[in-house]
């Protein structure tokens, strides 16, 4: 029995979250109503934010600026955000919005363009504001101009939730923000956009969408909401992550990938996170080409031994679709490495440049980087500078 054999993963779903999704397999073309709806809403200037080159070579691009045109909406386009995005860019996209007179922003691209046009859409309502002092923590907004993501990878779940990040290249600090006001008004997810993903990248954000239902689950704050919807993703990355990998074209494993994605990021905005990302954003605030999900993964095994014993039932439930041992810490931290290792993701810190005296500097910078404090709070286990220290030489 598989009820995924009942979908037809050609026809366009509405998925309702706290934004509006438009999922499947032709939902870029979803961009020719809301740029309708837009024109009738007097919207008639937009700023597009994006990378180099994705939002271009997966097609994106120009069904979105046809959709703008027959609308009459005039737009600019940002595409110099990087991964790991960084306030001063934030910065250079919001003064060209404000210049061209933007009332809405559009992002085409995975977590950095969604999460970079997330923080132009606040500035744009708060002109005297800057990308540092929002994520110091210097404001709190309460306004933004409308969003559209169109998500281009299958792991930020940033599509539909109300998370942003961004890095403060002079002070090696990567704080989240979370706002009401961020979250899209409208969400794009077309799995045929994400045929073109690099192994690595198919990789590293399908297990961002893991890891963030582990910490989702398991945070003090976690609900059986967060818990279901954790087992499920889980399940289906362990299902079509090898897949996908095999088979870079296979749409039915990136539609399940892709909504296993989506529906992790309405997870973590009811779980919310812990220990994993709290200790990965130093890691690429330390090193800002670093792959996010890579990072992840690296932290993760070490993680799962610190909280196993403070939630024990809860991650067996969740990961025996990709661990059969959950009897031990021991045992559960290494099935997840020998997951890892079976989608060729083996590397520790020192494979990827960190050494045994970087611990000291990362385990300050998770205790001193704005907003990084609070996922510390919520994690199962007292989160000492002891216990974070651990998982960092754990995991060389």
């Amino acid at each position: 029995m598989n009820w995924q054999n009942d979908l037809n993963i050609n026809e366009v779903k509405e998925i309702r979250t706290r934004s509006t999704v438009y999922f499947g397999c032709g939902a870029i073309n979803k961009i020719s109503d809301i740029a309708k709806l837009f024109s009738d809403r007097k919207i008639d200037k937009v700023i597009v934010m994006s990378g180099r080159n994705a939002y271009k070579s997966t097609g994106a691009w120009d069904i979105v600026e046809k959709a703008l045109k027959e609308n009459n909406i005039g737009y600019i386009n940002y595409d110099k955000v990087t991964p790991n995005p960084t306030t001063d860019s934030i910065d250079e996209a919001a003064k060209m919005a404000r210049e061209f007179g933007a009332k809405a922003v559009i992002t085409i691209g995975g977590g950095s363009p969604t999460d970079a046009g997330k923080s132009v859409a606040i500035l744009l309502k708060y002109p005297n504001e800057t990308g540092s002092s929002l994520y110091e923590f210097k404001f709190t907004p309460t306004a933004a101009v409308p969003i559209v993501a169109i998500n281009l990878t299958h792991g930020t779940g940033s599509e539909t939730n109300r998370f942003a990040v961004a890095t403060i290249l002079e002070k090696n600090y990567k704080p989240a923000i979370a706002y009401d006001c961020i979250y899209p008004e409208f969400a794009i997810d077309d799995p045929d956009l994400m045929t073109g993903l690099s192994a690595k990248q198919t990789r590293y954000v399908s297990i961002d969408a893991v890891n963030h239902v582990v910490e989702a689950a398991t945070s003090i704050v976690a609900s059986p909401y967060s818990i279901t919807l954790a087992r499920e993703v889980i399940e289906l990355v362990g299902k079509y992550l090898p897949k996908a990998i095999e088979n870079p074209s296979d749409k039915t494993a990136r539609y399940y990938l892709c909504y296993a994605a989506m529906i992790a990021g309405v997870c973590f905005d009811n779980g919310l996170l812990h220990y994993t990302h709290a200790l990965e954003h130093p890691l690429s605030a330390m090193k800002p080409d670093f792959s996010h999900g890579l990072g992840l993964a690296i932290l993760l095994p070490a993680v799962i031994k610190n909280i196993y014993n403070a939630k024990s039932e809860t991650l067996s439930y969740i990961l025996e679709p990709i661990v059969k041992d959950t009897s031990s810490a021991e045992k559960t931290s290494a099935g997840i490495y020998e997951w890892l290792k079976s989608v060729d993701v083996p590397e520790k810190l020192t494979d990827v440049g960190f050494v045994e005296s970087d611990v000291e500097k990362l385990t300050e910078l998770a205790f001193t980087t704005p907003s990084l404090d609070g996922l510390l709070g919520i994690a199962p286990t007292k989160a000492t500078r002891d216990a974070v220290s651990a998982i960092y030489r754990d995991s060389l």
